[in-house]
């Protein structure tokens, strides 16, 4: 099998083995670094109980709360633990019949006919025959096999399948207890005055519905007011040694928000609710509430039905005084509406500019490559040139500046998107002249250099400091979509993967001397995995794995030279051992501390299920975000434009050589992460945004400033280092990297620049 040709380098011959030893060595380090992390800590379980009751009230937040207008609610939250509900189901508005059904499947699902029209819910209206003392929905045995049929397999009713009796009070509460073929063993259209505490004692679990709490306004208010009153009834009839849960079980209208979770009971004694699903205290979804009454009920749960955990008391305390805590939960209902509006047009504009950019790069560049004779036209004036610099320089950094705007509270005022937007515009003006008027900024690798550290700093402490910009940041993910809480983003991972991997490379570039290159880069990517992977950090196994893939190439590639087999494989093989200890040490945890690669695995059994699921995910990931078309285009104009003569970056390259071992390893990392974790290429999107502009701007100077010593221009940077040639690295007049060490074009093109 024929070599592949790595820009620079004399191939393979300056001690193999040390090259191959340190993959190795890296690889047990990592393996050994996640096993000693191990599983995050939670708190324990609460005890058992008789009886459990669910209270449901869709659209009910935590601003509808109020010490005089809902007196049981706001007594029940400052006795129990409370926390901020995510009502995802298969549907990504999440209508009452959807949210009821979802709540007793424990999976996502969704209730036939279609979704709302134009955003808004239609009231729930479900037939419920009654039939004695129990009830009937004639259409339930469709709605089983519709959703049986869908990727998330959901089996509506699981949850009154795992008890003997179940008692429903309303539509809502027959739509959640309904058995698969649409029995209701205890049904009461509404609760029976006196004889609402007998109703409640018949069965070990009741699902009341409160009605919707929709509208605005004195509307709104009067139906929270109605759905307090029945709570109130329900608590003076509980039954003894019961679990109370209150939910706002689903949206009303378009957006999505967050919704009411409180739960009262032996082992809910005021405090945060979280489970380890969502691994944050405050933090709860839909899912979570089948599994923590089976588990409240010591009943065992249906793991291959349920998608949620039970739902636990967090260790960490809340505010002593509820409007405080309340407080915290409006806000973060508000940051996660607030995110969902602009992010969506923060990276539309984002990937527009950034393509306009590149589109106006390719004349300039081809204007630089110029021949006096040839083409007499001048190229474009000297403020023109600079001010793409600068341009290019504030595009890759556009990403960590979005990051780092949410450490002020924009979204708390009446137009957030106008504040969101003078404040990254302020942010990234001051990182982009930090970077600009700084003595590294001047140089050839400079920039590159500067972004690289600036975007794993800005993520790695964000992860180490608990994700706190990731969770309902611009940059980072939303509550709402119900897929993670606590730990790295995709976004995140793809500007982090090319941060880590492209600084790496330039020190080691500059650092070291050419055999120790492989064990620098693997050296810092073994302190990026195990931040990515390390279940009380990054959270992420899968993209652990996926940054240790592109470390291992990343590594193989970082001398220069010829990509051999015996590279090829080295990196391979450590990147599987990664691979195959993350997953047993990720299995051989708990089955309720598991992460998404272990639950994703122990599932296998499903088959066909679990792999639609995955890639149904990475479809919808693939076709929706705009950072796919960065993408997409950023890899054909890297190829036939940046990698063309008059591209610079194969100059780059061959001055350079290790820069492509980093280019190469993030492009690796970031897109097997998303993948991986069901997000197409938008981490590849997010580390395209993040490289692309820094390269071009690497190429671009290289060929100014070789053009300049043509022309005999004074360049603005620190002038050609006509002293001492790069080791292997070298460049011919055509811009093509020889790997032998000898130019053969002009001397500007024979030696690097001064990095």
């Amino acid at each position: 099998m024929s070599s592949l040709p790595a820009a620079g380098g004399a191939g393979f011959t300056a001690r193999p083995a040390r090259g191959r030893v340190a993959v190795a060595v890296a690889a047990v380090l990592a393996l050994l670094g996640g096993m000693v992390l191990g599983p995050a800590r939670v708190a324990a379980a609460p005890r058992p109980v008789e009886y459990v009751v669910v209270v449901g009230a869709a659209g009910l937040r935590w601003d509808d709360l109020d010490p005089v207008a809902t007196p049981s609610l706001w007594k029940l939250a400052e006795r129990g633990s409370i926390g901020a509900l995510s009502v995802r189901s298969a549907r990504r508005l999440t209508c009452p019949a959807d949210g009821w059904l979802t709540l007793g499947a424990g999976n996502y699902s969704e209730r036939p006919p279609a979704p709302p029209v134009a955003g808004q819910c239609t009231p729930l209206d479900v037939s419920v025959e009654v039939t004695g003392d129990g009830g009937s929905i004639a259409d339930q045995a469709s709605v089983s096999e519709h959703n049986r049929s869908r990727p998330w397999g959901a089996r509506p009713g699981a949850l009154a399948e795992q008890v003997r009796c179940s008692t429903a009070i309303g539509e809502g509460g027959a739509v959640a207890l309904a058995r698969p073929l649409g029995r209701v063993d205890r049904y009461a259209p509404e609760p029976a005055g006196g004889d609402l505490k007998q109703l409640l004692a018949q069965c070990v679990l009741s699902a009341v519905d409160a009605g919707p709490v929709a509208g605005a306004g004195p509307e709104r208010k009067a139906a929270a007011q109605r759905a307090d009153r029945l709570l109130g009834e329900v608590l003076a009839a509980r039954p003894e040694r019961s679990l109370v849960l209150v939910a706002g079980v689903s949206d009303t209208e378009a957006p999505s928000r967050l919704h009411v979770a409180i739960a009262d009971g032996p082992g809910f004694g005021g405090g945060w609710l979280m489970s380890s699903a969502t691994g944050r205290p405050g933090y709860l979804q839909l899912v979570d509430l089948a599994p923590t009454a089976l588990s409240a009920l010591d009943r065992a749960r249906p793991a291959k039905l349920f998608v949620g955990q039970p739902a636990i008391r967090a260790s960490q305390e809340r505010p002593s005084a509820l409007k405080d805590a309340v407080a915290e939960l409006g806000d973060a209902d508000r940051e996660a509406g607030a995110q969902g509006k602009i992010a969506g047009r923060f990276f539309l504009v984002l990937v527009i500019l950034q393509l306009a950019l590149l589109a106006v790069m390719i004349p300039v560049l081809r204007w630089l490559r110029r021949s006096k004779t040839r083409h007499p036209v001048p190229p474009p004036p000297g403020w023109f040139l600079t001010g793409l610099e600068m341009i290019l320089l504030a595009a890759a950094l556009a990403i960590p500046a979005a990051l780092v705007t949410d450490l002020v509270p924009w979204w708390r005022v009446p137009r957030p998107g106008l504040l969101f937007a003078g404040l990254g515009v302020a942010v990234l003006a001051a990182l982009t002249a930090g970077v600009w008027f700084s003595r590294l900024g001047r140089r050839p690798l400079g920039p590159l250099v500067l972004v690289a550290a600036i975007a794993t700093a800005v993520v790695g402490l964000d992860v180490l400091t608990g994700a706190k910009l990731q969770l309902n940041g611009v940059a980072g993910y939303s509550a709402l979509s119900g897929s993670r809480y606590t730990g790295l983003g995709t976004i995140g991972f793809g500007v982090f993967a090319a941060g880590l991997l492209l600084g790496s490379a330039c020190l080691a570039q500059r650092a070291v001397t050419r055999p120790w290159r492989p064990p620098l880069v693997l050296g810092i990517g073994i302190l990026g995995t195990v931040l990515v992977g390390a279940p009380q950090l990054g959270a992420d196994p899968g993209g652990a794995i996926a940054l240790m893939l592109g470390v291992c190439v990343a590594a193989a590639l970082v001398q220069g030279g010829w990509l051999t087999m015996t590279r090829l494989l080295t990196a391979v093989i450590a990147g599987l051992s990664v691979t195959v200890v993350f997953v047993l040490v990720d299995l051989g945890r708990p089955e309720d501390e598991r992460g998404s690669l272990g639950r994703l695995l122990s599932e296998a059994g499903q088959g066909q299920v679990v792999f639609q699921r995955l890639a149904e995910a990475n479809v919808v990931a693939f076709a929706s975000s705009p950072l796919t078309w960065l993408f997409l285009v950023g890899g054909l104009y890297g190829y036939f434009v940046m990698l063309r003569p008059w591209g610079g970056l194969r100059r780059v390259f061959g001055l350079y050589p290790a820069i492509r071992g980093g280019i190469y390893g993030g492009m690796v990392a970031s897109l097997v992460g998303g993948l991986v974790d069901g997000a197409g290429v938008i981490a590849a999107g997010a580390a395209a945004a993040t490289m692309a502009p820094v390269l071009i701007l690497a190429g671009f100077r290289v060929v100014r400033r070789i053009e300049q010593h043509h022309t005999g221009e004074q360049p603005r940077v620190k002038p050609v280092d006509m002293r001492q040639p790069e080791e292997g690295g070298a460049v011919d007049g055509n811009g093509n990297a020889n790997g032998n060490g000898k130019g053969y074009g002009h001397p500007a093109e024979r030696r690097p620049l001064s990095t």
